[in-house]
């Protein structure tokens, strides 16, 4: 089970992804773990069992429980990575690396704590720059008396080709300028941006009358700040889309009351931005009204992760209008998920072709060998979707289909299935904001797909992970919206964060 739903905050801190049904992807991770269980007796295998196998890149700690610390008893070298020039027999409290050092105490802890193997996944940075991603296992160990006591571990370490730019520092933690509220169900995601800023997330008042009318207040002093509001305008069970952008429109306008010196709308996912044109008689222009409304209430500037279309998104708006690019994130996990298979990406539809390309181009130059492409036919009308036309060089290959969100499904499942039928040997869907709307789920689960690939924006129901648990993978934003907020407050160039072409950051 893939998740960071329900981990606890300090792991949340150190990893990206914590995977509790490990299926790693790297050569060392993977043989540790097939050798973890090809030794398995009863609960744990002895590290009798798998210290001679350990020569082959693995590595070993026994817990030291009355100093609450781990020794090294074998691998030194293969885990020096992380924890920098450490001897066998050194304990992880002496390692120069201290991160290192607490990442691994916390995974060991986690590890016995469960008696399962657990994978974990994270971003190495050096001097400021994303550097590599990291997949690590950590499995129990029993000791002569049958006792959990030690843990077996492995490392899979891939270099990025290109690395990120360096992260501008954000704001200090006594900065009393900036603050942060997070309205409904984007509380989770506004602790972690909060967390990441290194401040604490501004509490307000939330009330439901009777009729569903809605009162929402800033519960601290705004006056001459410069304040962010984070809400996701996703519908949801109990609250459409348009419930909660009424009720970021209303709180603006208190905001803006108090004296706020700027207010910063911050819709990771944005409501009504499919309808960016007119493509049949009369119809409305959605995207421009949600842009008259932001502007009308007192709005200063407007924040959104992958518009549906970037440019009618910054054509709609009179206001400063910022629309972040997730793709890295997902390119990022791809490139260590793929590796060097043959891999191609595919639009489900010709309107999201660009974002297709371009995404490609940059798994490109991080895997360092040719991807290749295809895309779908797609035309919809009244709610149905009609085409069956597939172009693209996917036979052989691990297929990557990306758009910009999952809603129904549909049209991603009708993809996967072109894909097989062109001999794709595995699927993945990829999207950043997964809606998974209308049992979407349900159609998803019956087509030939490996994994479904999402990024936090929109956080997916308790009905909706369980029924795609073991295939949902969800990839955290929090830190490409604190960056982009401490630098939006501090008067720093975003246009690192905005580059989606080949040659910027992966």
């Amino acid at each position: 089970m893939t998740t960071l739903a329900e981990t606890q905050p300090h792991l949340k801190r150190l990893f990206e992804r914590i995977d509790l049904a490990p299926r790693p992807i790297g050569v060392e991770t993977r043989h540790a773990l097939e050798h973890w269980r090809a030794s398995r007796r009863g609960v744990a295998p002895t590290f009798a069992d798998v210290v001679a196998d350990l020569r082959n890149g693995g590595f070993a700690f026994r817990a030291v429980p009355e100093a609450r610390d781990y020794e090294i008893v074998i691998g030194a070298k293969a885990v020096a990575p992380l924890l920098g020039a450490v001897a066998e027999g050194a304990r992880l409290s002496e390692a120069p690396n201290r991160r290192g050092a607490v990442r691994l105490r916390r995974l060991f802890d986690e590890a016995l704590r469960i008696g399962e193997p657990a994978l974990v996944e994270f971003t190495l940075v050096e001097k400021g720059r994303d550097r590599a991603g990291v997949e690590l296992l950590a499995a129990p160990l029993a000791l002569a008396d049958g006792a959990l006591g030690a843990v077996l571990g492995a490392l899979n370490i891939q270099r990025y080709e290109a690395p990120a730019p360096a992260r501008e520092p954000p704001p200090p933690a006594t900065d009393e300028a900036i603050v942060l509220f997070a309205l409904g169900s984007s509380r989770a995601l506004g602790e972690r941006v909060a967390r990441e800023l290194a401040i604490t997330l501004s509490p307000h008042e939330e009330r439901r009358f009777e009729d569903e009318e809605r009162k929402t207040r800033p519960l601290v002093g705004v006056r001459d700040k410069d304040v962010y509001v984070l809400s996701s305008l996703e519908g949801e069970t109990g609250d459409s889309g348009a419930d909660k952008l009424l009720r970021l429109l209303f709180f603006i306008g208190a905001l803006r009351d108090a004296g706020a010196a700027r207010v910063t709308a911050v819709a990771p996912y944005l409501c009504y931005a499919r309808k960016d044109r007119r493509t049949k008689p009369l119809d409305p222009v959605a995207t421009r009204y949600v842009a008259l409304l932001l502007e009308a209430i007192g709005a200063d500037r407007i924040v959104t992760i992958d518009a549906h279309n970037v440019v009618a998104f910054e054509n709609a708006f009179r206001i400063e209008a910022v629309a972040l690019d997730a793709q890295a994130l997902l390119a990022r996990y791809f490139a260590q998920r793929l590796g060097a298979e043959p891999a191609a990406i595919v639009s489900p539809d010709l309107g999201g072709e660009k974002r297709a390309e371009l995404f490609r181009q940059r798994l490109e130059t991080m895997l360092a060998h040719p991807v290749a492409k295809g895309f779908m036919d797609k035309h919809r009308s009244m709610g149905e979707i009609a085409g069956e036309i597939f172009a693209g060089d996917v036979a052989g290959r691990a297929v990557v289909i990306l758009d910009d969100l999952i809603s129904s499904g549909g049209t991603m499942a009708r993809a996967a299935r072109a894909c097989r039928a062109n001999g794709a040997t595995r699927i993945f869907l990829a999207a950043t904001h997964g809606l998974f709307a209308h049992d979407a789920e349900s159609a998803l689960r019956e087509a030939p797909i490996e994994e479904i690939v999402v990024t936090d924006t929109v956080a997916p129901s308790e009905a909706v992970a369980l029924r795609l648990r073991g295939r949902l993978v969800t990839l955290g934003v929090a830190p490409l919206l604190a960056e982009a907020i401490a630098r939006l407050h501090g008067g720093g160039s975003i246009d690192e964060l905005l580059d989606t072409g080949p040659k910027g950051a992966p």
